[in-house]
């Protein structure tokens, strides 16, 4: 189990997509080793049953859910089933998203990555998640602190945290709204970029001299929606070991 006391209520659900891999599925591991049922969402269903399978020996309740986020049916369908399976959904993480390697349009970039984080909130908001309910998006330093070389992933990510402002100043009765925004991480989509040229001349402006792990970013996130950030409404907290201070 857990050995960090965040306060959640053992038993109470979170819905995390993008769990198939990378930060995801680290932050359904330790959410499930806090006491957290969890539904798990994913457009791959391999991955997705991969993490599934690490959570289930210690998760109260596991839910899984293969779904386009970007597809108003997908998401409907599969709110309905989360809630039929584990009850009320207290906390969202809006995680998933395509990689920033990804050759997709711009305008179509943007519908997916920002319109699916509308549509997960607003549809887990219908449900009523009831007190405490707290929702948290996986943004980046890209965009809102760095410019990239990627114009929609820099467009999207500052697009995302814009909205959960939006959230906060209207809707901060019915739930928190945060952004965590992690640096260079290391997980799957970057697989051999520490090793790269460019990857040696990046961590050296790193000041902790390393990339985040997918558990420094899921103990971030946790933090943000749980009880013990009960009055943390808006932030955006990057997570990056410094690397944009010194840009």
């Amino acid at each position: 189990m857990s050995s960090i006391d965040f306060g959640f209520t053992s038993g109470d659900a979170v819905l995390i997509t993008g769990a198939g891999s990378g930060i995801g599925r680290q932050t359904a591991q330790r959410a499930a080793e806090s006491g957290l049922a969890v539904s798990l969402w994913d457009i791959d269903p391999t991955g997705l049953e991969d993490t599934a399978e690490r959570v289930r020996t210690v998760a109260p309740a596991v839910h899984t859910w293969v779904g386009d986020v970007s597809d108003d049916d997908a998401v409907k369908a599969g709110f309905a089933d989360a809630s039929s399976t584990l009850g009320t959904i207290r906390y969202l993480h809006n995680n998933a998203g395509p990689a920033s390697s990804a050759d997709i349009p711009f305008d179509r970039a943007l519908e997916i990555c920002v319109g699916s984080v509308r549509r997960m909130t607003d549809a887990w908001a219908a449900a009523g998640p009831g007190d405490g309910a707290a929702m948290v998006a996986t943004t980046s330093v890209a965009g809102n602190l760095i410019g990239t070389d990627n114009a929609w992933y820099s467009a999207s990510k500052a697009a995302i945290m814009g909205y959960v402002r939006h959230l906060v100043a209207y809707r901060s009765a019915e739930f928190r709204s945060n952004g965590v925004a992690p640096g260079m991480t290391d997980t799957p989509r970057l697989a051999g970029f520490a090793a790269s040229e460019t990857g040696q001349r990046v961590l050296s402006r790193i000041p902790l001299k390393r990339m985040a792990s997918a558990d420094d970013i899921a103990w971030a996130t946790l933090f943000l929606l749980s009880p013990a950030a009960s009055y943390i409404n808006g932030v955006f907290l990057p997570v990056d070991g410094g690397w944009t201070v010194t840009q």
